[in-house]
């Protein structure tokens, strides 16, 4: 199909720069605390930026990336791994920045391609991307002579402009609802801390003494914990029902938006039965990790996150159920978690090899003596982060209304088989 003032142009002829980055000098031994973004694949998601595992490197390595760096307009696409064929441009308070060979910058000629533009143009051409990728090796890859070749189906600026400008009005509220959220989660952290960590904030509060901590493990509030099951990637024998399972990838994406990459699998229906998540229960990564990210992520399972998966849900073996005795427990234990989680308290309750990380959960959860309060005090927490929590699941299910509205939209303002002055604005 052929639009009136819409034409095929190479991406070569719309761009001023194509190019992949570099590794500083010393790798990831050479990263700081603080100092000049130094953008991974990891940080780049599908039309989104993920601040999570964020590098930082000195201005003398820096200086050395200078032809690497990151502008305000710029997309970024993966071009290795897993990964390949994610794009997103980058907040402006993550800037400067550079990018590590596994990321390409992607800079538009200003007077020919609008940059929110091509970023929705190669989530459309995803697909495409992906499977000229696997081209020559079994690890996927983009050339720069592959993107520079992309054919890029176009209107005039102006038109250009407007597309863009319908779908971020999207990927906006989509945006707001997760910094919503992330405040949310920020508060039910705060309160967790002041309550249950600082001693001279908890003196503050009324009603709070000290006479209702005791030293404890976290066994006084978990009935259980279970294995998980992997399954099996098609139907095969008595492996016939099909699940959504969670991996330690997923915990990552539940906790800070949507599981989108939750993987379909297929288990017995006995078997299922005998670890099917609970209202209240908590779901711990134990196995995986890397140097800068230890294993422990946590997640709470309940109605309103099983809703957003679109089969039954379980967990695979890399990860262990937590069976909470009271469903009013639940989201205290998993804010203890998540708070030992983020101070890297698990970095020492890891053994394996250099490869793969597996923490020790029974010491963690069994013997590590930590202070603890009474009952009657975790209840009363509950009712105060309990709101907090179903208006983050509440805004997720939003999110994922408006992504479906947004894919829908893509391909047909994309094509130009939907013009922006046939779009009402009622719609969003």
């Amino acid at each position: 199909m052929t639009t009136k003032g819409w034409r095929y142009q190479k991406l070569r002829d719309l761009t001023t720069k194509i190019g992949s980055g570099a590794t500083p000098r010393g790798g990831s031994n050479s990263y700081k605390p603080s100092g000049i973004s130094l953008i991974r694949s990891q940080n780049v998601l599908d039309l989104a930026f993920s601040n999570e595992g964020l590098a930082f490197i000195d201005d003398e390595q820096a200086m050395d990336l200078q032809n690497v760096t990151v502008g305000e307009n710029d997309v970024l696409l993966n071009i290795t791994g897993d990964s390949v064929a994610r794009a997103c441009k980058v907040p402006k308070q993550v800037l400067p920045a550079r990018v590590n060979q596994h990321v390409a910058i992607i800079r538009p000629d200003a007077a020919k391609l609008d940059s929110d533009f091509l970023l929705y143009y190669l989530q459309l051409s995803k697909q495409h991307l992906l499977s000229i990728s696997e081209i020559g090796g079994t690890r996927r890859a983009l050339t720069k002579g592959m993107i520079e070749d992309l054919d890029v189906y176009a209107p005039d600026l102006t038109e250009q402009e407007s597309i863009a400008s319908v779908l971020r009005s999207l990927d906006d509220k989509i945006d707001l609802l997760h910094r919503q959220n992330a405040t949310l989660e920020a508060m039910a952290e705060t309160l967790f801390r002041q309550w249950f960590v600082e001693p001279n904030k908890r003196a503050e509060i009324k009603g709070i003494k000290a006479s209702q901590f005791v030293d404890g493990t976290f066994a006084m509030w978990i009935a259980e914990t279970v294995g998980g099951e992997w399954g099996k990637e098609a139907p095969e024998g008595d492996f016939v029902l099909q699940v959504n399972c969670i991996r330690g990838t997923d915990i990552a994406d539940l906790n800070t938006g949507l599981p989108n990459r939750t993987p379909v699998r297929y288990v017995k229906e006995r078997k299922f039965k005998a670890i099917e998540p609970r209202e209240g229960d908590l779901i711990i990564e134990i196995s995986g990790g890397t140097e800068d990210q230890s294993t422990g992520r946590t997640t709470y399972i309940n109605a309103d996150i099983k809703s957003l998966f679109q089969y039954p849900v379980i967990f695979s073996n890399f990860c262990r159920l937590l069976r909470i005795k009271r469903v009013e427990y639940t989201f205290f234990v998993y804010c203890y978690l998540q708070y030992l989680y983020n101070q890297d308290e698990f970095f020492n309750l890891e053994n394996g090899s250099s490869g793969i990380k597996n923490l020790d959960y029974k010491t963690l959860l069994f013997d590590s003596v930590f202070a603890m309060p009474n009952a009657d005090l975790v209840v009363l927490f509950n009712s105060k982060v309990e709101p907090l929590f179903k208006k983050i699941n509440q805004n997720k299910k939003q999110v994922r209304t408006l992504t479906a509205l947004r894919d829908t939209l893509l391909p047909k303002l994309m094509s130009g088989e939907v013009r922006v002055k046939e779009c009402s604005p009622l719609a969003f």
